[in-house]
This record gives structure tokens, sequence and C-alpha cells, in this order.
């Protein structure tokens, strides 16, 4: 089965999206159910329908929340000279000379409005394992790109 990388914070997030699925949200839907049961005639009962779709969604994501913990690595904050997972790394676009910092995570923490990119994106497969100074290629969906990695937090 596949590994799940987490950070710390990461794994506590997801620990508490389960929780609030199984004891918050589940007994939510089981009363939805049993209200749209009392309603009558289940076979034109839209209310059912509805919780019925509710439910399924939250049991897969309990399901999906599970197996991910219990498959997660935890990833702490590694002081190397070379790019891992668990880095902040600064990287100059060499064509724009613009700059970025990302954080590398695992693909279930990954969320780019905060500038936290999966291991398993073109920018990070170009630069894990290389070293500050070093010019990479990204090949992603759009085109090859340079990068310059700049610092290794």
């Amino acid at each position: 089965m596949a590994k799940y990388y987490l950070t710390k914070a990461g794994l506590e997030e997801k620990q508490k999206e389960l929780e609030y699925l199984k004891n918050v949200k589940r007994p939510e839907v089981i009363e939805a159910l049993k209200e749209a049961r009392s309603l009558g005639d289940l076979s034109e009962n839209a209310e059912y329908d509805a919780a019925r779709n509710e439910q399924a969604e939250v049991e897969g994501k309990i399901r999906q929340l599970e197996a991910m913990l219990d498959n997660v690595e935890i990833v702490t904050e590694v002081k190397s000279d070379k790019v891992s997972i668990g880095n902040v790394v600064t990287v100059e676009y060499i064509d724009d000379d613009e700059t970025e910092k990302y954080t590398i995570v695992g693909s279930a923490e990954a969320d780019p409005f905060e500038n936290k990119i999966s291991n398993e994106s073109p920018i990070a497969i170009a630069i894990i394992g290389k070293k500050k100074g070093d010019i990479v290629e990204v090949d992603s969906p759009n085109g090859s790109y340079n990068l310059k990695i700049v610092e290794i937090g």
C-alpha cells in the first residue's frame, strides 16, 4: 500500500478531520436519514436520497482517512544540504528572475494557496535531492523551464 507523507501538523489536521467525521458528521447524517424515513414513501423521497448520498460521501471519506493514517510516514523538518520532503525551499525562476518559496509536503497535505507543494509535483520532482545553487529543469504540462535553488530551510 502507498505511503502517505504528512508533517506533524498535517497529521494532527487529518486526525481532527477523522474525529469530526466520526463523532459529529456521521451522527448528523444518521439523524437526517431517520427524519427522511419518517416522511413516508422512500421511492419518491428526495430528502432520503440526499441523506443516503451524504452518508456514502462521509463513510467514503472516513475510510480514506483511516487508510491514510494507517500508512502514514511522519515528515520532520529536515536540516540538510539537499532538498527533501519537509524542507522550505526558495527557488528562482531563471527566465523570469522571480523567486518563490515552497514547502515540500506529501500529496495529502499539498495546498498551492499556501505554497505547500506535493512531493509528486513537477517542481518537487525536479528539486528533491538537489543542493543550493543547483539549476534544474522542470518538466511540466505547459513545457519545460529552469529553476535555481536559492535556499534550503
